[in-house]
């Protein structure tokens, strides 16, 4: 058994100082619409996504094939936190079990939750900024806002999430600004709603670090469509080539509108959905989303690629860089489910901490002289709908 470290009465206030606590923005910012069903249909649901159709010119009719897309979302996580009392720390030193030691551990389980929210920024294709510079004036958000409006992103409920880093120096550059409700909360670090995005500080932002990619990257075969790309000209032999969660370009590959299908005049962004390795000729085969579809209702780009059209990974080989996230509610989905609760033990409750439904059981170990306690979470997360998001790397 681990050796406990606890105070004795002697040197215990009444009172706790302030315990260490990361903001935790995203369970609140997301979709959390289906937790009620999962206690009824199992662990995966399909979530529908909405549909798409072009518009007929004309009188003829002209009658689409309907190709419903989806997504899905399972509950796989279960995480939490384990600690034990013997019957003589219970009996002599434990004092206010809930805010000593259950609060801290809450914190922990929740704090994770929103870890693994943020680590669906790899599934975020769109991407802005500039790698390795961070955000510190208004052209990076506006950078975020047209992006997400060349994709046909709703105006509404836009949120913005930024690393200590990039929410510093946004306050730092804004604050000079003679617009009073913007310049005040700047100075105290509080950043009000900004080019249409209510705008949050969090430290759990993650970070990708960009494949080791080399060479000169060319498309290899024209008029290539679908969801795998294959190319050549990369260094040889090169395990982690390009990584999950990089982006890069294709030249002469435009992003259109999903309305539209007009070409923004912006390179469309595609990111790698599987580890790429190059070969000994430097030939690597990119799985990617989204899918060069060049007409119908899913169309997602001016046209297929020209053979040997540049492929430009975004960002240096090897270097790490923070990935802030614009979204709206739908992009990302969390579901928290509430564990049963077991009969026959010390002490057993599910309490809601920052809305999360945390499970807390606490009971007495007869062959040991000890009362172990656990707080456990089961939740999945989702990436919903991509195109609701977009990076703004620093």
């Amino acid at each position: 058994m681990s050796t406990q470290s606890l105070l004795t009465p002697s040197l215990v206030t009444k009172d706790t100082l302030e315990m260490l606590e990361n903001n935790l923005v995203f369970a609140s910012r997301v979709n959390r619409q289906y937790e009620g069903q999962f206690a009824k249909i199992g662990s995966t649901i399909t979530v529908r996504k909405p549909n798409r159709y072009r518009i007929r010119s004309g009188p003829g009719i002209s009658i689409q094939n309907i190709t419903e897309p989806s997504t899905s979302i399972t509950i796989s996580n279960q995480k939490g936190v384990d600690f034990q009392f013997s019957s003589q720390d219970l009996t002599l030193t434990i004092e206010e079990f809930s805010d000593r030691y259950l609060k801290t551990a809450a914190a922990e389980v929740a704090n994770v939750i929103d870890v693994d929210l943020a680590a669906n920024f790899n599934q975020i294709f769109n991407e802005v900024g500039t790698p390795g510079t961070v955000p510190n004036n208004y052209s990076f958000l506006a950078a975020v806002g047209q992006r997400m409006d060349e994709g046909a992103v709703p105006q509404d409920g836009r949120t913005l999430v930024l690393n200590p880093a990039a929410h510093w120096a946004l306050a730092s550059a804004l604050s000079v600004l003679f617009v009073r409700s913007v310049a005040e909360p700047a100075l105290k670090g509080y950043l009000a709603a900004i080019a249409n995005f209510e705008i949050f500080l969090d430290q759990n932002i993650l970070v990708q670090t960009v494949g080791a990619y080399g060479g000169t990257a060319v498309v290899n075969g024209a008029n290539q469509t679908g969801g795998s790309l294959v190319t050549n000209g990369w260094s040889a032999s090169v395990n982690g080539l390009l990584n999950v969660g990089d982006v890069f370009t294709i030249d002469g590959v435009n992003a259109i509108n999903p309305k539209s299908r007009n070409t923004t005049g912006a390179l469309q962004n595609f990111v790698v959905t599987t580890t790429v390795n190059s070969d000994s000729g430097g030939n690597a085969t990119i799985q990617m989303n989204p899918s060069i579809t060049t007409s119908g209702a899913y169309q997602t780009v001016s046209g297929s690629p020209a053979n040997l059209s540049r492929v430009r990974p975004i960002g240096t080989a090897s270097t790490t860089y923070a990935q802030n996230l614009g979204f709206v509610r739908d992009c990302f989905g969390l579901v928290v489910v509430p564990i049963e609760v077991p009969m026959g033990v010390d002490f057993g409750a599910r309490e809601t901490y920052k809305n999360i439904s945390i499970r807390i059981v606490r009971a007495f170990d007869i062959n040991n002289d000890v009362t172990p306690c656990r707080l456990d979470v089961l939740y999945g997360t989702s990436t919903f709908y991509p195109e609701l998001g977009c990076r703004l790397t620093n």
